[in-house]
């Protein structure tokens, strides 16, 4: 493990599997128990570590990690997931997070433009084993913005 200061309050810590971003002025106001994260799937390291770095510096989260080499060799795809952390029931920091992941082009939209109505996962849904089909979202994309047209819903 190696921590380093890399911003004001904004610490980076790193193990064999995960790289993590952290406010740590910030960081006791996510409760276990509310807590969760939007997920994007990186191909890229240094894409993956300039998004985490970013949203937690900028404010956009208070936490993000993402996978590291170690841990993209062990995965059936070779990818790796950024996770962008927040309390669930925290509408505008689930803002600040969205407006994080459209303006970087973190959704994917299908071939009709549409944004794909990606899952807020909490973490307690993590420790579970909720995954694949066991996996049940209670919070979603749409609950925030138009698929359509990307715009907030007010």
């Amino acid at each position: 493990m190696s921590i380093e200061v890399i911003a004001d309050g904004v610490v980076r810590d790193e193990n064999p599997h995960w790289v993590y971003y952290i406010n740590a002025e910030r960081v006791n106001e996510l409760d276990p128990k509310r807590c969760g994260k939007w997920m994007y799937m990186a191909a890229d390291l240094e894409r993956a570590e300039d998004l985490v770095r970013e949203a937690v510096v900028t404010g956009a989260v208070i936490e993000a990690k993402r996978s590291t080499a170690a841990h993209m060799a062990l995965s059936r795809s070779g990818t790796g997931v950024c996770c962008f952390y927040l309390n669930g029931d925290d509408a505008e920091a689930h803002h600040r997070a969205i407006e994080f992941l459209l303006r970087h082009n973190l959704v994917r939209r299908t071939k009709a433009g549409r944004l794909y109505n990606v899952s807020f996962k909490f973490n307690e849904q993590t420790r579970a084993g909720e995954y694949g089909d066991n996996f049940h979202a209670k919070i979603c994309l749409a609950d925030f913005v138009d698929l359509d047209t990307g715009e907030f819903i007010s």
